[in-house]
């Protein structure tokens, strides 16, 4: 029987970030994972030569440093890096054309006075003045210094000024993001593509999105001389550099390792059982990086109050349709945006299904991720494809390989606005579905993560009425997306490390100054 400090269930961003965190703390870790490859979401796989990212595929905040971005604090306190491309401009294929924009406020005012004219440039000009205290008071206070128990008096103290200075400002983070536009946007373009935005952030509109994920934003995307990042190597790499800081550290990754069940004694969380039987003690914790769904899975049936065991009934966003290509790049037109966004109809809304689509094309980046000649394409729809279309189906079934090709369409069609002869240029056709979400990300119902609009519900803590267990990733605080899960692991982390060595942390990343 083995043993370890602590025993943290999946190796998705959230749960590499907690445990290469909690080994760089000093702790004796292991995570298990059931597939073969780390990164949850993240992961990426190779086929034919061809290296495709999974899920996520735009990054932002992770050049530079100090930065804002919580995985960007991990990645400086576990002492990895990896090396970045940047680059600024992205696609826009929406109803009123197709043109290509940048980050930063300058630009985009341009496209805006194109499309909407002078009324809507000062529109978005006035949000801005708007956004811009709130920007500050969203990262007022690091992600790196946040924990669950009284140790935060000391460690969130330390930045007890700058909270005091945005202190009107950070109460107004909590509420949606639509408020605070309601009274500012008129304009119905601006209003859709902060919607936009707010749904490829949160999986929800903006009246479901809070402030402080806008405000976040805000912060990141428009300040001066902002660059987006892409990871040399894809998301995998970012995936390699956490495990090398978990390794490095000392702790331990198995793959393959599929958690049946955690292990309750005396009112007491004290380990695992693997699928084969194997046992795993944990000394102080067992960190389920699992959905708030999975981890009750995992769970003896009392071992935990009726309040906690209805978070089975949280809401959840839908699931994806992946569509991965490896294509042949002859002759394709100059100066090809990496990503792009496809809205078809802004009537509908932009969490309607299949309405909107992310292509991205990273080996126009990095052409390490291609043969030569050659890109990688990664389309999918982000978080609007109904798991009820897939519910029961067989996965070898030739209703399944119809649906797969039937659901896809809009996938194709999306891609043909930016490559026309798209469909004759394949070496490489994958397609995923909610089921494939479902198999290889151990992801209830494939879904992108709970749907707990602003205003209306709060992203638990990591922490559960059952000593012992804790959660991360994005059925905890702060939520959905990469930043976030990064930040619940850090968070989860820091909760159970010793205040002196949370302390020391903070300081080796240049954000509390030594005695």
């Amino acid at each position: 029987m083995d043993i370890a400090d602590v025993v943290v269930i999946g190796s998705g961003i959230g749960g590499l970030s907690c445990a290469a965190l909690l080994a760089r703390y000093g702790f004796d870790v292991i995570v298990y994972e059931s597939h073969s490859i780390a990164g949850g979401a993240a992961h990426a796989f190779e086929r034919h030569g061809f290296k495709f990212d999974s899920g996520p595929s735009l990054y932002s905040g992770l050049s530079y440093k100090p930065s804002a971005n919580p995985l960007r604090q991990v990645l400086d306190a576990i002492a990895e890096d990896l090396t970045w491309v940047t680059y600024d401009t992205w696609g826009c294929c929406l109803p009123e054309g197709d043109f290509d924009t940048t980050v930063g406020a300058d630009q985009f005012c341009e496209v805006l006075s194109q499309l909407r004219g002078q009324d809507a440039v000062a529109e978005w000009r006035h949000l801005q003045r708007v956004m811009a205290p709130l920007a500050k008071a969203a990262v007022a206070i690091p992600p790196a210094a946040v924990r669950y128990d009284l140790g935060a008096t000391i460690t969130v103290g330390r930045f007890a000024l700058s909270m005091a200075r945005h202190a009107p400002n950070i109460s107004k983070l909590t509420g949606s993001f639509s408020q605070i536009i309601d009274g500012v946007v008129r304009d119905p373009f601006i209003r859709n593509w902060l919607d936009l935005l707010c749904f490829l952030l949160s999986g929800l509109p903006a009246n479901g999105t809070s402030a402080a994920e806008m405000a976040f934003m805000f912060a990141d995307w428009y300040r001066p001389g902002v660059v987006l990042d892409y990871p040399v190597g894809g998301s995998g790499a970012i995936v390699d550099a956490l495990v090398r800081g978990l390794q490095r550290h000392g702790g331990q990754l198995i793959l393959n390792a599929h958690v049946e069940q955690v292990l309750v004694e005396n009112n007491r969380a004290t380990g695992v059982r693997l699928r084969n039987g194997k046992v795993i003690r944990a000394r102080q914790a067992v960190i389920s990086n699992a959905s708030v769904w999975d981890t009750l899975k995992l769970l003896p049936e009392k071992a935990l109050p009726k309040s906690f065991q209805q978070r089975a009934n949280t809401p959840e966003c839908d699931s994806f349709m992946h569509l991965h290509l490896g294509i042949d790049a002859q002759e394709l037109r100059p100066n090809l945006a990496c990503h792009h966004i496809i809205v078809n109809d802004w009537e509908r809304g932009v969490t309607a299904e299949q309405n909107v689509v992310l292509v991205s094309i990273p080996s126009i980046l990095d052409p390490s991720l291609a043969p030569p000649g050659k890109h990688v394409i990664h389309a999918y729809t982000p978080g609007n494809e109904p798991y009820a279309f897939w519910q029961g189906m067989n996965r070898n079934s030739q209703e399944y390989q119809q649906q797969k090709q039937k659901r896809a369409e809009v996938m194709w069609q999306a891609l043909e606005r930016i490559i026309p002869d798209v469909r004759s240029r394949c070496d490489v056709t994958l397609v995923g579905t909610p089921l494939t979400h479902e198999r290889f990300l151990r992801r209830h119902r494939g879904s992108y993560g709970p749907a707990i609009p602003a205003g209306k519900g709060f992203f638990p803590g990591s922490t559960t009425p059952l000593k012992g267990l804790l959660c991360c990733g994005d059925s905890t605080f702060p939520g959905i997306g990469l930043p976030a899960v990064a930040a619940s692991g850090m968070i989860t982390a820091n909760t159970l490390a010793p205040v002196n060595k949370h302390l020391q942390m903070l300081k080796d990343i240049g954000y509390i100054m030594s005695a």
